[in-house]
Formats: structure tokens, C-alpha cells, sequence
């Protein structure tokens, strides 16, 4: 008789994050959500940051109630959203809160980059596609802008590499995650150190790259002692929460493709090797590493973001209505009184 396993699986998106319990018995996986909480940007004088020690706080709370109903956890896992990072002094120290992708300081960024490299070679090294919210922008903002946190900087680190540190005391960068920047080679899986040298960016600050999967090390004993759970291992999924969306779409061997939506909508396919073309380039798509060595080749489209900043400011202006209450008030308004381009 096969016993079963039980994993904790935490999935932080860019509204909300949660905690699922995920009951293995050899055949079949059962998923039951056991703690849910907000996400957002904090915005302090005039930049948006992520409030990153409430969501660690939130991530302990979600393991404690999680222990409570599985004491025998066998292991758990995290991703997050993309492109976001924060930066470690030689202590091993936050260097500031990590600013949110929707901060203001990364415009004219690409322009910049573009007059250190040109937008084909960024391609060519990279095959991401152009976005000022990436990484590579973001880093170039801080060039530019002579942060003294670059400067101090001993280590860079994804969002969910920052989590798995403070979880497990190691400081390394899951492979999925670390496609999202910009910043990463898709033939080699190695950061692409030559592009980001001509940015300006040093070098010495990007850790090493762990392919998902990796078992990263069992529970710092100070999270354990105040969540009351013995050393559990963690392990690197796919911690980009596309990745992870991706490896778990229900389609066999063969050609299909995928949409994938939260506050963003991805549509694309997976592919053994990077599509790194002029036309991939000119159609501005993106190749991003994937869960089993492939490559996710898609298309960011508009997601639900519309909809979650009319129910924010809704909420501001005293009407807080639920997603439920927001569909039906939808379904019965009358068609076609107005059109919104989502990508405007």
C-alpha cells in the first residue's frame, strides 16, 4: 500500500499569495488551499516597493497552519511573479525593500540600453522579449541612477531565490526565475555576463543557477522553532509561477498550446530549443526557461490587472465588491456601451 505524501506548495502572485496543501498517494494529487493572503505595492514618497517581510511573515503563518493539519510535511516548494529582485550586502543583508515592477524608474531605461547594445544583440544573447518592466532595465536604472545599494551590492537575488534564502540560508537563483530577467543566456543557462557587463551592471553580484527541481536544504532551525515544524526539506520548483502553471497543464505528448492568466495572461507553447529569430524578435516574443529543460516561447498579453485596479479603486472610493459581485453586475450590464484596449 503506498502512504501518502503530503507537499506545501506557495503560490505569491502579484494580488494575492496562498498556501496549498498538495496530498500525493502515487496516483492521484488532491490540492486543498489552506491560507490565502494580500499582495501589492507599497508606495513610499514617490516609489512602488513589495512589502517583502509582511509576505515572509505571511509564508510562516501559511506553513504553522499548514503543519497543523499535515505534521508529517514531506517538503515544500515556492514560486513567485517574474522580473522583480533584491539585492544582499557580503553579510547576507537586505539591501532595501525590492522596488515593484510597476515603479517609474525604469522609463527611458530601454532606450538607454538600446544605445549600450543594440536591441538585436540583447535578443540574441537573451531572447526575451522588450519590456521596461525587466530586470535588465530595472539593474540599468540603477546604473544609471549610481544606487548606493548597486554599489554595496554583494548578491542579487530573485524573488523567490529571496524567500528560499530566508527559508533555507541559501543564496542561489532557480533557472526559470532567472529567464525572466533578461539577464540569462537560453542556450547555456548561465548568465549572460557579457551583455550585462556593456550595461554596466557588475557581474560578481549573480549567484549561481539551479535548474528546478534542486533540493535547496531543510528549514533555517529558527523558521522551524517558530512555525513548530521539524527541518523540512526545500525544494525549487519551477519558481517562476508561469514555469509552474506550464509543467502542469493536463496535455500529453504532441502540439497544443496554453493560456496561462492572473494579473497577466500568457499564451505560448513549449519548445525543446530557443526560437531566437528576427521574427520571434520582431513579434517581440519571449523565450523563458521551463520545468524538464524546455523553453516556454509566448506572448505577455493583457490579463486581469484591468480588473483588479478597478476593484482597487473602487474599494478607495468606498465600494468594495467581490470578483463574484463584479461578474454578475457584469453579465447584466447591457453589451458593446464601451471597449477597452487592455495593452493601451
Amino acid at each position: 500500500m503506498t502512504s501518502t505524501k503530503n507537499c506545501l506548495i506557495f503560490d505569491l502572485g502579484a494580488e494575492s499569495g496562498r498556501a496549498v496543501l498538495g496530498r500525493f498517494d502515487g496516483a492521484r494529487l488532491a490540492l486543498e488551499e489552506v491560507y490565502r493572503f494580500s499582495n501589492g505595492p507599497v508606495r513610499v514618497l514617490d516609489s512602488l516597493y513589495w512589502d517583502t517581510l509582511r509576505l515572509f511573515a505571511e509564508i510562516k503563518q501559511g506553513l504553522a497552519k499548514t503543519i497543523n493539519q499535515a505534521p508529517d510535511l514531506a517538503c515544500l516548494g515556492l514560486d513567485t511573479w517574474g522580473v522583480d529582485l533584491a539585492l544582499l550586502d557580503r553579510c547576507g543583508e537586505l539591501l532595501g525593500n525590492p522596488y515593484h515592477y510597476r515603479d517609474s524608474r525604469t522609463d527611458g531605461m530601454m532606450e538607454e540600453a538600446f544605445r549600450r547594445v543594440p536591441r538585436e544583440e540583447i535578443f540574441a544573447q537573451t531572447g526575451i522579449q522588450f519590456m521596461p518592466i525587466n530586470t535588465l532595465y530595472q539593474l540599468l536604472a540603477m546604473v544609471v541612477q549610481k544606487s548606493c545599494a548597486l554599489a554595496a551590492a554583494d548578491k542579487l537575488l530573485m524573488m523567490p531565490d529571496l524567500f528560499n534564502y530566508w527559508l533555507t540560508g541559501r543564496q542561489v537563483s532557480e533557472r526559470t526565475i532567472a529567464s525572466t530577467s533578461q539577464c540569462l543566456d537560453p542556450y547555456t543557462g548561465e548568465w549572460a555576463k557579457r551583455l550585462i557587463e556593456k550595461m554596466g551592471i557588475p557581474a560578481h553580484i549573480f549567484p549561481d543557477v539551479v535548474p528546478p527541481g534542486t533540493v535547496l536544504g531543510a528549514l533555517l532551525p529558527a523558521v522551524c522553532a517558530e512555525t513548530n515544524t521539524r527541518r523540512v526539506s526545500v525544494i525549487a520548483p519551477g519558481c517562476h509561477d508561469t514555469a509552474s502553471a506550464v509543467a502542469a497543464v493536463p496535455a500529453g505528448a504532441g502540439s497544443y498550446a496554453y493560456l496561462s492568466s492572473g494579473t497577466w495572461s500568457l499564451m505560448g507553447v513549449e519548445a525543446s530549443q530557443p526560437v531566437i529569430t528576427d521574427k520571434s524578435r520582431e513579434y517581440n516574443f519571449t523565450n523563458e526557461g521551463g520545468v524538464c529543460n524546455t523553453i516556454r516561447l509566448l506572448k505577455n498579453i493583457g490579463g486581469l490587472w484591468v480588473i483588479q485596479e478597478c476593484r482597487r479603486t473602487w474599494a478607495s472610493e468606498g465600494q468594495a465588491l467581490s470578483y463574484d459581485e463584479i461578474t454578475r453586475l457584469a453579465s447584466s450590464a447591457l453589451p458593446l456601451t464601451a471597449f477597452i484596449v487592455p495593452d493601451a
